[in-house]
């Protein structure tokens, strides 16, 4: 046997036998069961096997030594500190007891001839290596979650018939498909980085003439009709995996495959009806159907729990003050593509990834620092993603207690690997604030000054007033224009959607983002009569012994009354619910629909046809 590699199969192999202690009490042979294996003490004579009574074991057992039954219950008492952990797999169970019944056959290199399986998960392994081909009975390999890049065949058994390569960095089957296995019924390379169509010529019948099940889900494989025709060579194929790949997103996926390949039975772990099939029929000679782009569909409903602006707008009578206006929108991030109109005006941002940074385009030169920072905490949410995305805005609504956006727009996308990688991370959905302040246009504080006090000195000289002309009576009249100064946007509350569901079987995602409560400054409330009469009353001079208790019982009763009215205005304010800032977001990914639906199949065409 040659000599492992610390990320070899055989190093990790030998390693997990290790941990098993299958040469160690109550396995193995030791003090506690010497005799049974003595040839000259056994009264059986010979050895003992694993197909050996137990019962038969039992008698005469020497002295110290332990009979089969209860080196058994050691090893399945839960209790017992020699028992296996509850997730263990059958295969290290069943070494187990063999290593009770018979540790002659795991011990050494005896264990390459009873072992049928071999499972190998999470060890960090990188290498297939020529160690395994001592297993000559190994029908079962599992190496999933490891660092696997490359598997040469030649190291492979030629009885295998499962091969799990799950969860690995696999990108080539070259080396894989040079001297495959050839009994093999079973491969899986799912999450992989496995990418068409170079790789679509690999997975024929000239390769895998009894191949029953292929998993090649959440690889990068985009071109459907090359790959099916390469999948129809494959006429033992039942079971078929191909979720998670960009070119499952295409709305004719399902259907197109379905009607492809007649003898498949399960799809994406969905059982095949005869159904389904008659549906579909004749989809597989209409090839012109299948385009390579993916169409979804937002909608985003109602926002609720945005505080009211007007209890933050205290201002004073006659106080030269703006105009204030305030709207509401939500933003979502999607993958750039391209739009179809539907009649609601929106504003778009892109967004330029570069690693580790996400800058927004939004003009934002007449925000405050705090609301500046504010909209970049999105920014730092983000992962660095290799696509890139632009931000859509719903139409600004006035405040409401129930604010409907009813927006909906389709979006199609004919970058399916961006696509697919959007959907893997997520949308950021965002509520926006913009406040935006107009002043009139004739309005201007150092002109006024100046036209009242020349106005004030005429009037002073003249000793009457100057009638006003009528054509500027007029003007008053009129509305006065406003001039808006540029929008202060402010974000009030940021999520991440997660859209992973796509990606598989499920082609709607509908939530509620819940930002939490809103907690809004209170404005300072302007002093009452009371508080200011007292204050007069500090800057005059002392009263007299008699008055000044007279004005200490007055203030105290006003301070009394003081009291009960905040706690009544407390009582007030606790017996109301706050609402939390929530908005109805929901991504659909168009598919054709399936059996179950009602929609037949000339609709579907039509439907088809309109979306080209």
């Amino acid at each position: 046997m040659a000599t492992p590699g610390c990320c070899s199969v055989t190093a990790a192999f030998w390693e997990h036998l290790r941990h098993l202690g299958l040469q160690d009490f109550p396995c193995g042979i030791g003090s506690w069961n010497k005799s049974r294996f003595n040839a000259c003490t056994n009264p059986c004579g010979g050895r003992l096997g694993l197909g050996t009574d137990p019962a038969r074991q039992e008698e005469a057992m020497p002295v110290g030594e332990e009979s089969p039954n209860a080196l058994m219950e050691l090893l399945s008492d839960r209790h017992s500190p020699w028992a296996l952990l509850p997730d263990c797999s059958p295969q290290d169970q069943h070494l187990r007891e063999m290593a009770v019944l018979a540790p002659e056959l795991v011990h050494g290199s005896n264990i390459f001839q009873v072992l049928r399986s071999l499972r190998i998960v999470g060890k960090g392994v990188e290498e297939v290596d020529e160690g395994l081909l001592q297993l000559q009975q190994l029908e079962e390999l599992i190496l999933s979650t490891n660092q696997i890049s490359r598997i040469t065949s030649a190291n492979l058994p030629r009885t295998l018939k499962v091969l799990e390569l799950c969860c690995n960095v696999v990108a080539d089957l070259q080396d894989l498909c040079a001297r495959p296995p050839p009994e093999l019924q079973h491969l899986g390379l799912g999450y992989n980085r496995l990418c068409g169509p170079s790789e679509d010529k690999y997975l024929t019948a000239a390769f895998w003439p009894n191949l029953v099940s292929l998993d090649l889900s959440f690889n990068n494989f985009t071109d459907l009709l090359g790959l099916v025709s390469q999948l129809s060579s494959l006429q033992k194929l039942r079971i078929l995996l191909l979720q998670g790949n960009p070119l499952a997103l295409i709305p004719t996926y399902r259907g197109f495959l379905v009607d492809s390949l007649p003898r498949l039975s399960i799809l994406d772990d969905i059982h095949i009806g005869p159904e389904e099939r008659h549906q579909f029929q004749g989809l597989a000679r209409q090839p012109e159907l299948i385009r390579s782009e993916a169409q979804v569909v937002v909608s985003i409903g109602e926002i609720k729990g945005v505080p009211d602006p007007s209890t933050q707008q205290q201002l004073e009578v006659g106080s030269e003050a703006p105009v204030i206006t305030y709207s509401y929108c939500v933003t979502y991030k999607f993958v750039e593509g391209e739009e179809i109109e539907d009649g609601s005006s929106t504003e778009v941002t892109k967004i330029h990834q570069r690693p580790e940074v996400a800058t927004l385009d939004v003009d934002s030169s007449a925000q405050d620092t705090r609301e500046t920072k504010g909209q970049q905490e999105p920014a730092a949410m983000e992962e660095p993603k290799d696509h890139s995305v632009k931000v859509f805005v719903t139409p600004g609504k006035p405040w409401a207690d129930t604010i409907d956006c009813s927006y909906r727009k389709e979006h199609t996308a004919k970058d399916l690997v961006g696509l697919k990688s959007y959907l893997a991370c997520g949308t950021i959905v965002s509520v926006m604030e913009e406040k935006v302040l107009s002043w009139p246009v004739d309005t201007d504080p150092e002109e006024n000054t100046v036209m009242k006090g020349k106005a004030r000195q005429g009037l002073e000289k003249d000793g009457a007033k100057v009638p006003v002309p009528r054509d500027k009576q007029k003007k008053k009249e009129k509305p006065c224009e406003l001039r808006s100064n540029p929008p202060i946007r402010r974000t009030l509350g940021t999520q991440r959607v997660t859209l992973e569901t796509l990606l598989a079987t499920e082609d709607l995602v509908a939530t509620v983002c819940d930002f939490g409560i809103l907690i809004t400054e209170q404005p300072l409330q302007p002093p009452s009569l009371e508080e200011k009469e007292r204050k007069k009353g500090k800057g005059k001079s002392k009263k007299p012994k008699a008055e000044s208790q007279s004005s200490w019982k007055t203030t105290a009763s006003t301070k009394g009354k003081r009291k009960n009215k905040d706690s009544a205005e407390l009582e007030e304010g606790q017996g109301l619910q706050l609402v939390p800032l929530t908005v109805q977001f929901q991504m659909q990914l168009v598919r054709w629909p399936s059996a179950a639906g009602t929609q037949s199949q000339e609709s579907m065409a039509v439907a088809v046809g309109k979306a080209q």
